[in-house]
């Protein structure tokens, strides 16, 4: 007979996508330990989907995930038997974790295949076999060096992740260490799971560390976990940025935390070329040629010294390019740092053979109970367009149709009432328009910054917001990474990349540092009822649905009214297509 437990919130479906009931007593456990082997596909009011993939147990598996604890997860809190076939596949694709084994010995490097059915169909698959070189007995390849990286692309793609244990090179020795007390005379050390982190990922020194992925909240500290892995490598390191503003903060946080001075430390961008033991460059810079036809002649820095790590930062931006030049660069070390490992562009795969598994994963919501990030908010508003501009959009194509919603003029009244309920607080408005933030700004008499504003007027700028001079910034997208305004508290997005869920993670990583007193912070983010802003605002907010932030919705009126009267929903609310 099938069993059946009301209580419990999950539903594990022969198609490996798992039902999570949100109104169970058991939902937050579920929702918790499901989320370390399963990607959040969907989430409607009452029931969020997750889907069990291939990659998802990998990654699982590489952060120290048993096979027995995931089939006994869905044991646990399913409402009906697990479909046998399910937990059989699950335990195959955990199999397929350490399978295929690179390792290095007299010969070079060496690819191992753990019985001969695997090393047969390896052998003869026409993807793998240009990238392997001689057989030397029925399980082993050799392999050359250049064709590491590009070797594990390709067998990750037909499901076969390899684990690379040929170890990597020491790198130009560099001695770093944590200071103690600041440049500013703060006392400094590691947070607990900081510390965990960089242990995990450098691992002793053994070929089982030195490469992977690192998954923290923005505010949680990952420029932090990469200088204590530097420390622990003890090897000059290149820096990869996502532009001027975050190399530059990078530079601060070094010389404020170790014990590098200036003369060790480059900056390497479009306007500085200074290669030095320690080198700070930009995803931008690596990635520039004259024109779509010439060489990127810029990736010559990977070459200029003899690199003992390579930190990628807000590694879910990493460019094609720079994938390119990373498959040849499997022998140095490398750190990815992330707060989302989700990518627009669908290469999780190769995050996971280039750069390294996931193997650090602390969910946003734990360091919030600890305290480490501040409590946040979340809240959704929704208003109609006006009536002289329906017609304009019932008429627009689809990306117009987005951009005529998103440009809603009746926000400004919506941001306005915000900012009265926030008075002293700092405060973010942030847009994906130029046009849009630029008009916002103008209307509110507040400074705004954009891509074009020159690097000296942005630290102003932010100089002028952390110290409490200026109340209000208005910021482009130029702000959603890496920017450093630890006081910010509230956050109002007036327009976003159509269903970003990076983006959503990246914007509401800006005022998650934590704060004094109360320690919270409050995310508004306004959109057009009825328009297909309020769908990708669905498919943004997944993010949040897989932090475990609840969210309100609340609907106001033409003059931006109703944002206090309590006509609202809690968490998401499920919506049709529209338009």
């Amino acid at each position: 007979m099938t069993q059946f437990n009301s209580e419990n919130p999950l539903i594990v479906q022969g198609d490996h996508t798992v039902l999570l009931e949100v109104d169970s007593p058991r939902y937050l456990p579920a929702r918790d330990a499901l989320a370390r082997f399963a990607e959040l596909v969907k989430s409607p009011e009452h029931i969020h989907t997750y889907r069990i993939t291939p990659l998802s147990i990998w990654n699982a598996c590489a952060a120290g995930v048993e096979t027995d604890e995931i089939v006994e997860t869905l044991h646990e809190f399913s409402k009906y038997e697990v479909p046998q076939h399910v937990t059989v596949e699950i335990q195959d694709y955990a199999s397929r974790y350490g399978r295929l084994r690179l390792t290095r010995d007299h010969r070079g490097l060496v690819l191992a295949a753990d019985d001969r059915p695997l090393a047969e169909e390896i052998g003869r698959n026409k993807h793998v076999v240009p990238l392997l070189g001689e057989r030397d007995s029925p399980l082993e390849f050799r392999v050359d060096a250049m064709a590491r990286g590009r070797l594990k692309q390709a067998l990750i793609k037909i499901g076969f992740p390899v684990e690379d244990l040929a170890g990597y090179r020491d790198g130009e020795t560099l001695p770093i260490s944590l200071l103690t007390t600041t440049v500013a005379g703060k006392e400094f050390r590691l947070r607990h799971y900081q510390e965990e982190a960089a242990r995990v990922f450098h691992a002793g020194g053994s070929t089982h560390g030195g490469s992977g992925v690192v998954v923290l909240p923005c505010g949680a500290g990952k420029t932090v976990v990469a200088m204590a892995c530097m420390a622990l490598v003890q090897s000059s390191t290149l820096v990869l940025t996502t532009g001027v503003t975050a190399s530059r903060q990078w530079i601060s946080e070094l010389l404020d935390k170790t014990s590098l001075q200036p003369d060790q430390i480059g900056e390497y961008n479009g306007s500085n070329k200074n290669v030095k033991p320690v080198t700070v460059a930009t995803y931008n810079i690596m990635t520039y040629r004259p024109n779509k036809n010439a060489e990127f002649v810029h990736l010559e820095l990977f070459d200029q010294r003899d690199w003992g790590l390579i930190v990628y930062d807000e590694v879910h931006l990493l460019p094609a390019p720079v994938f390119q030049v990373t498959a040849g660069l499997q022998a140095r070390r490398r750190l990815g740092l992330t707060a989302t490992l989700v990518r627009e562009d669908g290469r999780e795969d190769d995050v996971f053979a280039l750069i390294g598994p996931k193997k650090v994963d602390v969910p946003w919501k734990v360091l919030e109970k600890q305290g480490w990030i501040a409590s946040a908010q979340c809240t959704e508003i929704r208003l109609a367009l006006p009536e002289e501009i329906k017609m304009s959009y019932a008429v627009a194509d689809a990306r117009q149709k987005f951009r005529i919603a998103s440009e809603n003029p009746l926000k400004i009244d919506v941001v306005k009432n915000l900012l009265a309920r926030h008075p002293g607080e700092p405060t973010l408005i942030i847009s994906m328009y130029v046009d849009q933030i630029r008009g916002m700004a103008k209307e509110l008499g507040v400074p705004v910054l954009t891509g074009s504003t020159p690097q000296r007027k942005r630290d102003a700028l932010f100089a002028d917001f952390k110290a409490g001079r200026l109340g209000v910034l208005a910021v482009s997208k130029v702000a959603n990474f890496a920017v450093d305004l630890p006081d910010a508290s509230v956050a109002i997005q007036i327009s976003g990349t159509f269903g970003s869920r990076q983006e959503e993670a990246q914007r509401l990583g800006r005022i998650l540092r934590p704060k004094s007193g109360e320690n919270q912070a409050y995310f508004y983010t306004v959109v057009s009822r009825d328009t297909v802003e309020q769908d990708f605002a669905l498919k943004r907010q997944l993010f949040l649905c897989e932090q475990g932030y609840a969210y309100e919705i609340l609907d106001v009126d033409e003059n931006g009214h109703g944002l206090d009267t309590g006509n609202s929903s809690t968490s998401t609310e499920p919506t049709s297509s529209r338009g």
